[in-house]
């Protein structure tokens, strides 16, 4: 393969909230996303985004590292064949993962790399980012995501006149009833709507425990993360006996044998890595068609800005399944503009482009007013 020069532009963006959106981990008082976009040599382009909401800090410092590392870590690779690409991405940065102390960033960039290396495949071909993965596009279910349960029936109105019929209640917070407030919203449920709860991991076994059985009757499509996912595994047994709606959990896994153990164990019914954060498109894809697979239900976990988001929605549609995708719902116009034709929803349901790659290209300048960093590398690599 010929060798030749590619640039990589990082841009990483921050949205103030006018009012802070409270969460397990604290306040939140703007939503950050970074996105990659990579050209090669004859002007082709694909796009990727890299996780970054937590801490607060993380965005600036996860740019800075990808502007210090990428040159390196892309070196000499074939863009020809995006799977060995990834795993020697993955390779050179688990070194510097362990060195630092930090595997979370690495793995984080990686992703983003390789969510922006399908999508320039995908482009180059001439098809959409689905059917690259083995799928097409199609029409997907969404469900609105991040609802503060404290405010539940006044957001998922607001989220069902947005088109949704699936909402996600985040229940962790200390001093809240879970059973209370889901009581709240599920007595306003129309026909048809699914309602779920997630606790992002705020529970000790006792606590998840006594939850999960206060929550028992509720008519919840699943419980998301009641104990955090390092929690040793009588513990995660004994919170799946006690609950009385399948567990969910996935988005903070972060390798192939933790995603084996859940597929193939007892305690998850829904499993959720999120393509961002671990795995890219390359491990995730072959993870969502084993979930399915077990008869277990696959649902890409999302929480950013719009690039990542389609990419899950492209994922989805290719290995199909009845699973739903997740859209944060609270303010972001970093998911708004970003995400492409993909929002607004078409009456309720979430229209998968049918164009090359991710099926647009993303605004970045609509938003430049919210640019706090942004710088560009090159790289020589084959194919």
């Amino acid at each position: 393969m010929a060798q030749g020069a590619i640039k990589i532009e990082i841009h990483c963006f921050r949205y103030p909230l006018p009012v802070a959106m409270q969460t397990v981990f604290g306040p939140v008082q703007s939503r950050p996303a970074l996105i990659l976009r990579i050209e090669d040599a004859e002007g082709a382009e694909g796009w990727g985004e890299i996780w970054c909401n937590f801490p607060q800090p993380g965005a600036e410092y996860r740019a800075r590292l990808a502007e210090a590392v990428i040159p390196g870590v892309m070196a000499d690779l074939d863009l020809g064949d995006v799977a060995t690409a990834f795993a020697t991405l993955r390779r050179r940065l688990h070194r510097l993962s362990l060195q630092a102390g930090e595997p979370g960033p690495a793995d984080q960039i990686a992703s983003g790399l390789d969510i922006a290396l399908h999508d320039l495949a995908a482009r180059r071909a001439g098809v959409p980012l689905a059917t690259l993965l083995g799928g097409g596009p199609r029409r997907l279910r969404p469900y609105a995501s991040g609802i503060d349960a404290r405010l539940g029936e006044e957001m998922v109105a607001v989220a069902r006149a947005a088109g949704y019929r699936a909402f996600k209640l985040r229940i962790g917070f200390g001093g809240l009833d879970p059973a209370e407030a889901v009581a709240r919203v599920a007595a306003g449920l129309q026909d048809g709507e699914l309602l779920m709860v997630d606790a992002n991991q705020g529970w000790d076994r006792e606590a998840a425990v006594d939850a999960v059985r206060g929550l028992a009757g509720q008519p919840l499509r699943w419980i998301e993360e009641p104990l955090p996912v390092d929690a040793d595994a009588e513990s995660w047994a004994a919170v799946a006996a006690a609950a009385s709606a399948p567990l969910a959990g996935g988005e903070n896994m972060r390798s192939g044998l933790e995603f084996d153990a859940a597929i193939a164990g007892d305690v998850f019914g829904v499993i959720q890595p999120d393509i961002c954060k671990w795995g890219g498109l390359s491990l995730c894809a072959p993870i969502a068609r084993a979930v399915i697979a077990s008869g277990k239900t696959y649902c890409p976990h999302y929480l950013g800005g719009g690039v990542g988001l389609a990419a899950s929605a492209h994922l989805l549609a290719a290995v199909g399944g009845d699973g739903l995708l997740e859209v944060d719902v609270n303010d972001s116009q970093l998911r708004d503009v970003l995400a492409g034709p993909l929002l607004p929803l078409h009456g309720e349901d979430a229209v998968v482009p049918d164009a090359p790659g991710l099926g647009y290209v993303p605004d970045v300048d609509a938003i430049k007013d919210l640019r706090v960093q942004q710088s560009v590398v090159t790289a020589t690599v084959s194919g």
